[in-house]
């Protein structure tokens, strides 16, 4: 990250029972991928610490918990997810699809994102946390007939995501699929 404010972590320690994690490597063949959250925030931000504009319905995204949708995709037989944070969707969807040894299908025109957030990559609005990432998956990738604005908003740096599910949440769109390993690990489509 590159910015002139101060950042901060945390770390949360404790124990997990094995059989209620939600893990990057146990991703299989023949499972949809759904979305929990929809993207835009790091475009939305951009244009936010560039012109002041406030989006509302960005902050209630970032402010909402992964908590319910976690133990949704729990309950629904899933033990395959990742968060969507600064990689961005292709980038931690790249990370679960080499862990899990598969390829990750994308549905490009099945993903939702924030309103505005399309017209503010149009109008250069992007983080260069965006552009980082698109430039770590490109070569594992195959964007077939997809544009660059669509590649970018697909690698939106986020603040507080979503999750990326191998199976699927009743009410959460499915935006992909895994098959098994291709000739590279992210077809978007």
């Amino acid at each position: 990250m590159e910015d002139p404010e101060p950042k901060y972590g945390l770390a949360v320690t404790g124990t997990a029972d094995p059989d209620r994690l939600l893990r990057l490597d146990a991703g299989r063949a023949g499972v949809p991928l759904t979305l929990t959250k929809p993207l835009g925030v790091g475009a939305l931000n951009a244009r936010h610490r560039a012109t002041g504009e406030v989006f509302p319905h960005a902050v209630a995204a970032m402010t909402e918990l992964n908590a319910a949708a976690g133990l949704a995709a729990l309950e629904h037989g899933a033990a395959c997810a990742t968060d969507v944070s600064g990689f961005g969707l292709l980038g931690h969807l790249y990370k679960l699809a080499r862990a899990s040894g598969v390829t990750a299908v994308v549905d490009a025109s099945a993903v939702p994102y924030l309103d505005g957030a399309r017209a503010a990559v149009r109008d250069g609005f992007v983080p260069g946390g965006t552009r980082r990432n698109l430039a770590w998956v490109s070569p594992h990738a195959d964007f077939r007939r997809i544009a660059e604005e669509e590649r970018l908003l697909l690698a939106d740096a986020q603040i507080s995501g979503g999750l990326l599910v191998a199976g699927e949440i009743p009410g959460a769109p499915v935006v992909g699929e895994l098959v098994g390993r291709g000739r590279r690990t992210l077809v978007v489509r």
